[in-house]
């Protein structure tokens, strides 16, 4: 519901498109449903994705490639950021 309301505030507004790179650190196993919901909710945007479990680490990283205005990337990267034991962090294209 939350994706739609601002795919339309951004459509509506003009927003333009951009590719971003997500990097996602799962610390805590207890996140990883939370962050696959997420990444379903967020689908329709999603290019490509790569995780790797780091075993010797207990830990899981996750890149995601995502083509989508900079409010609808920062909605996921914050609203991933917001779960206990994840961190994530976009980088844009210049253009």
């Amino acid at each position: 519901m939350l994706v739609s309301i601002i795919k339309n505030m951004a459509e509506e507004d003009g927003m333009e498109r951009r590719i971003a790179i997500l990097g996602i650190i799962v610390e805590e196993s207890e996140s990883v449903m939370a962050v696959n919901d997420l990444l379903h909710e967020y689908r329709e945007y999603i290019i490509g994705r790569m995780g790797m479990p780091y075993r010797e680490k207990n830990l899981s990283i996750i890149s995601i490639v995502l083509d989508a205005s900079s409010e609808v990337i920062n909605a996921l990267s914050g609203k991933l950021g917001m779960l206990a034991g994840v961190s994530s962090k976009a980088v844009y294209s210049k253009n």
